[in-house]
């Protein structure tokens, strides 16, 4: 059942989901802003569709052991911390009747409603995700520690699989592309990747070979020697506003908070 959802909003959008009798959503922490009475707010440590929710739901069903519950959990969750995404959801459920719930970004820009359908997943950055539909599995996905060094974003991302609505934000202008449409690859910013489907590969590369240009693309260029590399053929969501523009702009709020502590 594919979730109707209503994005209001210019500088700054967020989205409503009106939730139907037997529908639910997830949401990362901090990105609900407000809901109907007949939605329920429920806080979960389990990762929707996880080894985790398994696990309880068998020893629900067939008196398994709590513990190995526990303990899926307790991975789920170190996992989540150390990608620096919220330890746990909150699930909003409606009773007698349709509900509606809201939620929004942790920055200025847009979102966009994702249909994870016919077995392909979707792979998003790792603060891109607002709310899913509980029918949606979540879990993290490492690029690794060589294409993380590399692309200077360290990535790890959320990957949805199942069959449901993925809501993900990105700062500014969101932007939607397919690498098929330009000779099959595309060359992206760092911090401008929001989100892609399965279909489509990730990688990085440099720009040109290691000369005293390149050294100058380095230096004062502002993307470093290396590019994000988008290939193959499906959907790619963009940003306009770069994910380490709000990280400059954050140390230099802390820079001047303490120079006007010192006056």
């Amino acid at each position: 059942m594919t979730l109707t959802t209503k994005m209001t909003g210019g500088f700054s959008e967020h989205i409503t989901c009106q939730l139907d009798p037997g529908q639910s959503v997830f949401a990362e922490a901090g990105k609900f802003r407000w809901k109907t009475t007949n939605v329920t707010m429920e806080t979960r440590l389990s990762t929707p569709g996880g080894q985790a929710d398994q696990a309880k739901q068998q020893a629900q069903q067939s008196g398994g052991s709590f513990l190995k519950a526990a303990l899926a959990t307790a991975t789920e969750v170190g996992k989540r911390v150390i990608s620096g995404q919220s330890m746990a959801f909150q699930w909003f459920t409606p009773s007698g009747g349709s509900g509606l719930a809201s939620f929004a970004g942790d920055e200025p820009g847009q979102v966009r409603a994702i249909e994870i359908e016919n077995g392909v997943g979707w792979r998003a950055e790792s603060r891109a995700l607002i709310c899913a539909e509980g029918t949606v599995h979540y879990d993290i996905d490492w690029a690794g520690f060589n294409l993380g060094r590399r692309s200077k974003e360290g990535y790890i991302f959320e990957h949805f699989t199942g069959d449901g609505t993925v809501i993900v934000a990105g700062g500014g202008s969101l932007m939607d592309m397919n690498p098929a449409d330009y000779g099959g690859k595309i060359q992206v910013h760092a911090g401008a990747v929001v989100a892609f489907a399965d279909s489509v590969n990730f990688s990085v590369e440099r720009i040109g070979a290691l000369n005293a240009q390149t050294i100058m693309t380095a230096a004062f260029g502002g993307t470093g020697i290396n590019l994000i590399t988008l290939s193959g053929d499906g959907p790619v969501v963009l940003q306009s506003t770069l994910h380490r523009q709000f990280e400059h702009e954050d140390r230099n709020d802390q820079r001047n908070d303490n120079l006007l502590g010192r006056i």
